[in-house]
């Protein structure tokens, strides 16, 4: 396509390295196939194979191998993450489950020393945080059961980015001097992503051809390239020897070729809920975020919230996400390992149970798990273990990506995927150029609690893939990055969309808050001292500080007269890229 032509077919985008201060939400409104990133490139990728006559799934795996290029300390092959997928023929969406799993050598007691937790930063940077990585898999199972295209296909637009090379901006270096001590600690990284030990500087040039390595021969044998063979070697070579400088001292991980060639993507029916005459879909366990928003607003379905002083209705939100927080940390892990109490956190009555507990003038304190037991299927079926003692929150990491495709036909795809911290173990695979995940410091690192860690066990996540419907057909999509700020920023997204009528792009640039269930909530930079937090500050509310951004999510809506609506966002992150087939009248 002719750069004149591809001018004529996209609606907006803006460069990745345009300063924050300047920033216009990126918005494209326009038929045919829509897509949102935080990547200039993926979008032009996922954009790319629309255009050949790819679909959404297609789309999708396109976008994401190029985010693994151009974003690769916050994704790639090196990690895992959920689809959730809206099938317009079928008229029904399905989620792929391509979580990380731990080794089966692991314990319990993997990340104890003497009967005490190990320092959680040691934890991240060692080859025994890298669990068995699944986007691979996962992108096979997506191709091969949705697709139309082959990895031949879809990779060609990462593989080129790969080769040629981007453009570093402040964002990406920025990123690379916040974890200069771990990436010191591992030659293959230094060298890929240092300069004489220091970061790599805005507008330099960087190629990875070992990155286009690993793509060529996935695309030219499939995810077997991956899972056996010589990179699969390599994998379990880094992991068990990490290729640490002469001064760094890491604990090596305990993985095996047979982890890697056992590794299955799980096909998972969606959590599914309603909200407000809206359908909606969410990721099932091991991800807590589907369960975590459904019950969050099945506790504000109570409330007329937009007839409410915005205040009030901000306190409801910020009080049904601390009750919704304390289930989830008390109830749900690996169903495979853990009979979490789905049904009942889902039940409309264990909402009003729940809702009872507001008070509508005064914020709460830290909350206890209330029993979703009462409310399963089968209430006198003898499972209902006490709730363990409420701690502080398990750290997560804030650092993940999140991207939506749609297409001409109306399959929609809404898809994060992570390697865990900023630049995951810090661990780049030699002769393959991809960092490696720290997924598994994602489990509790004691017990007894249901996500501790087990052999094949997957961590809870809080990634919340969104697909909404209205009568149904697709209303919405959204998903973010963010740890576990993810469950509250699609919560708070909803919200903002259906109660509070905020355009899409006003619900994503809004000031996030994360009520969690800690002693006070997490806030954006500026927004201590704002009004809207004086006046939040009357109920009694407290903001954590430091102050830091939060998320950086990416939505599609779908508009009464057939046309699509990609956002992404203005200031996070840098800035991200809404881009459609053919623009809007």
């Amino acid at each position: 396509m002719s750069r004149s032509a591809l001018a004529l077919t996209l609606t907006f985008s803006i460069i990745l390295h345009a300063p924050a201060a300047s920033a216009k939400t990126p918005v494209a409104t326009g038929s045919g196939g829509a897509v949102a990133t935080i990547s200039e490139q993926a979008s032009h990728s996922a954009l790319s194979i629309l255009n050949k006559g790819g679909n959404a799934v297609d789309a999708a795996v396109a976008a994401a191998a190029t985010l693994g290029v151009t974003d690769p300390f916050s994704c790639g092959i090196g990690g895992g993450g959920f689809m959730v997928i809206y099938l317009a023929k079928d008229k029904r969406v399905i989620t792929i489950d391509h979580r990380e799993m731990a080794p089966a050598a692991f314990t319990p007691a993997v990340f104890l020393d003497n009967g005490k937790e190990i320092d959680f930063e040691k934890a991240v940077a060692s080859g025994a945080a890298v669990g068995v990585p699944g986007t691979v898999r996962g992108w096979h199972e997506a191709l091969e059961r949705y697709g139309t295209m082959q990895f031949k296909q879809v990779l060609a637009p990462a593989i080129d980015v790969a080769t040629k090379g981007f453009t570093v901006n402040e964002t990406f270096s920025h990123l690379t001097r916040e974890n200069e001590r771990k990436f010191q600690q591992f030659s293959t990284t230094s060298a890929l992503y240092l300069r004489n030990g220091k970061a790599v500087t805005p507008g330099t040039q960087l190629r990875n051809p070992d990155m286009a390595k690993a793509y060529r021969e996935i695309a030219a044998r499939g995810y077997k390239a991956f899972y056996e063979g010589p990179m699969a070697r390599a994998i379990v070579g880094a992991v068990n020897q990490p290729p640490v400088t002469k001064s760094a001292s890491v604990r090596p991980g305990r993985m095996t070729l047979a982890d890697l060639a056992n590794y299955e993507a799980r096909i998972r029916q969606p959590v599914v809920s309603s909200y407000r005459g809206y359908e909606i879909y969410g990721m099932p366990l091991p991800s807590s975020g589907g369960v975590a928003v459904a019950e969050a607003l099945n506790i504000l379905e109570g409330y007329d919230l937009k007839s409410m002083p915005r205040a009030n209705a901000e306190h409801l939100y910020l009080e049904a996400s601390r009750l919704a927080f304390a289930d989830r940390d008390a109830y749900l892990a690996d169903p495979e390992y853990v009979d979490a109490p789905v049904a009942g956190l889902l039940s409309k009555e264990f909402a009003a149970r729940r809702r009872a507990l507001i008070d509508p003038q005064r914020a709460g304190s830290k909350a206890a798990a209330g029993d979703p037991y009462l409310f399963q299927d089968d209430p006198s079926i003898p499972l209902r273990p006490q709730a363990p003692p409420q701690r502080a929150l398990q750290k997560e990491s804030p650092h993940t990506t999140h991207l939506t495709v749609s297409d001409k036909d109306g399959n929609v795809v809404s898809y994060t995927f992570t390697i865990e911290s900023w630049g995951g173990s810090g661990i780049v695979v030699p002769g393959y150029g991809f960092l490696l995940n720290n997924e598994m410091t994602d489990f509790d690192f004691s017990g007894p609690r249901p996500n501790v860690p087990e052999a094949g066990k997957r961590p809870r996540s809080s990634m919340a893939p969104t697909i909404v419907l209205k009568d149904g057909k697709p209303a919405f999509t959204i998903g973010s990055p963010g740890g576990s700020t993810i469950i509250t920023t699609v919560l708070q997204t909803i919200v903002n969309h259906v109660d509070f009528g905020m355009p899409m792009n006003e619900a994503i640039d809004a000031p996030r808050l994360s009520e969690r269930n800690g002693a006070s909530t997490s806030v954006e930079p500026g927004f201590a001292g704002s009004a809207q937090a004086r006046a939040l500050e009357a109920f009694g509310h407290k903001w954590e500080a430091p102050a830091e951004e939060i998320g950086a999510a990416n939505a599609i809506v779908f508009n009464p007269d057939g046309t699509v609506t990609a956002v992404s966002e203005g200031k996070r992150h840098g800035v991200g890229t809404a881009l459609v087939q053919r623009r809007g009248h």
